[in-house]
């Protein structure tokens, strides 16, 4: 069995030249921008890239729509508490009104039973 043989600069050169032709020649193979694979190919992704916008769209909407009902709701529920708020403050005047009639009612009594 003979050695290991160091490669020379020419074998280096060679095989670097090689190397690029291959490269070439893969490159060479490949089917250009016209062939009809690669356009089917080309509708495929946009026709993916179209539905995918498509359904991100829908998406948004969904969650605009859904910010739009909590917000309404969130506006509702401030409305309830402010009106709860109101009835509350009109039910003390009114308790306080009626505290103050019965009051002024029996001082008009103690000061009708002096006379």
């Amino acid at each position: 069995m003979s050695g290991f043989r160091e490669p020379g600069f020419a074998d280096r050169q060679k095989a670097a030249q090689d190397a690029r032709k291959n490269l070439l020649n893969k490159f060479k193979s490949q089917p250009g921008a016209d062939d009809p694979a690669v356009a089917a190919k080309r509708a495929e992704r946009e026709a993916l890239a179209a539905k995918r916008a498509e359904t991100k769209a829908a998406r948004e909407a969904e969650k605009a729509e859904q910010k739009r009902l909590a917000e309404e709701a969130a506006a509702l529920e401030a409305a309830r508490i402010a009106r709860e708020a109101e009835e509350a403050i009109a039910k003390a005047a009114e308790a306080e009104a009626e505290q103050k009639a019965k009051r002024d009612a029996r001082y008009a009594a103690r000061k009708a039973k002096r006379k």
